[in-house]
């Protein structure tokens, strides 16, 4: 239910990030969803990718600073307030969200998102019947 996300420690000067990104591009690894979040001295690069076990080995080989994560892809309908309903399913039953980001792709919107508790957050999605995107499934996006 859950699919694995690379978190990657890149210092904020000039040529870090395009040394990840050259590197994924040369190991064929494609990129499906990514964001940073900066401060003044560093920044954290995740990205949900093809292949992340590989990507996440190529990194540290390369000396770059990299964790593996398991974090939730959920598909919604693309309407208007259909992430803060399935949002709201979370928050009613006290789980927190840690992070989150969002975009669109085919038509469906995509909720990648880390909770505060795994177990509940996977019944919440059971009892709701919400779609996931299995790892499995990430290379048909």
């Amino acid at each position: 239910m859950t699919i694995h996300q690379l978190s990657i420690f890149v210092e904020n000067r000039q040529g870090t990030l395009i040394k990840v990104l050259r590197l994924l591009k040369e190991a064929n690894v494609q990129i499906i969803a990514s964001t940073i979040a900066d401060t003044v001295e560093y920044g954290i690069y995740r990205i949900i990718c093809s292949e992340p076990e590989r990507a996440c080995e190529l990194l540290k080989q390369q000396g770059i600073s990299v964790a593996l994560s398991d974090v939730f892809a959920i598909e919604l309908d693309d309407k208007v307030g259909r992430a803060a309903d399935t949002l709201a399913l979370f928050s009613k039953e006290g789980i927190s969200i840690a992070y989150m980001y969002s975009f669109l792709l085919h038509g469906k919107g995509i909720l990648v998102f880390r909770t505060d508790d795994e177990v509940h957050t996977r019944e919440v999605i059971e009892q709701n019947g919400l779609s996931y995107i299995p790892e499995k499934d990430l290379s048909r996006y």
